[in-house]
């Protein structure tokens, strides 16, 4: 067993759970249900955007402990305040430390920031809850579901408003799961099997993504030169996070990771 393997079987579990603690109705009645949810592939694709997607994300299975001490909504602040495009945040406790109390947290900090919930979304409850607790785009991994699945969750997340990010980590997954249903493509460069990572993945694939949708490239993104390297190879955002979280101080580490690629930019026109 994979440990994809292992957090999807942990998931359907929890979801059951969850279901059985908080009902639909309840999920609907709260506050965020209501609103409008932000286009993440606008703030991504605006002409002076970094286009970058800031992750909260205390621990991984590959890393353990990034970081258990940072508050969610300082470094959220931080983060669009360095220029964040978009804000990301982990939600699944078991393997990466995450709630839901942190999705709300980044919302109720960040009114006007699109919000991604980055979890392993298996079931349609998963994006009422998304919504509930002020997601605006939501991730579905092409490794755990399959291409009609991707399809009838995407479609769900559409009629809650909510955009989609579809994840892949190769060819196959790219050519299987690809569907009009989805706004941005994300890809990502670690490999699940040994957890090492290589923006040649992203290299890649960029030239199968047809330009209708937002290109998104996650993992292994630590420097300018490699963001611009991507920039120019097609992509219109960066997710990072580990980059940021490893710091003592996030938000910091993304303004000076923003300067350094404005200024790469700069001399490479």
């Amino acid at each position: 067993m994979t440990i994809l393997d292992e957090i999807v079987a942990q998931k359907r579990i929890e979801v059951e759970q969850r279901k059985a603690a908080i009902s639909v109705s309840s999920l609907e009645q709260m506050p965020d249900f209501k609103r409008q949810a932000l286009s993440a592939r606008d703030a991504i694709q605006d002409l002076h955007s970094t286009g970058i997607i800031a992750e909260f994300k205390r621990k991984s299975p590959s890393r353990g402990i990034i970081n258990d001490w940072a508050d969610v909504a300082i470094t959220t602040q931080g983060y669009v305040k360095a220029g964040a495009a978009v804000l990301s945040i982990l939600t699944d406790e078991p393997f990466f430390g995450g709630t839901l109390a942190d999705l709300q947290a980044a919302r109720l900090a960040n009114p006007e920031t699109p919000i991604l919930r980055k979890d392993f979304i298996i079931d349609r409850y998963q994006l009422l809850e998304a919504k509930a607790w002020g997601a605006d785009l939501v991730l579905l991994i092409a490794a755990c579901l399959t291409p009609e699945e991707v399809i009838e969750l995407s479609l769900q997340a559409h009629d809650l408003s909510m955009q989609v990010l579809l994840e892949v980590h190769d060819e196959d997954e790219l050519d299987r799961s690809l569907t009009h249903t989805i706004d941005l493509v994300g890809v990502n460069n670690r490999d699940l099997k040994t957890f090492t990572t290589s923006i040649e993945t992203s290299l890649r694939l960029v030239e199968r993504i047809p330009d209708t949708f937002a290109k998104i490239t996650e993992s292994g993104l630590h420097d300018a030169d490699t963001m611009l390297t991507l920039f120019r190879a097609g992509f219109d955002g960066f997710l990072i996070g580990e980059a940021f979280m490893k710091t003592t101080d996030p938000a910091n580490a993304l303004a000076s990771l923003v300067s350094q690629y404005v200024i790469n930019n700069t001399l490479s026109i």
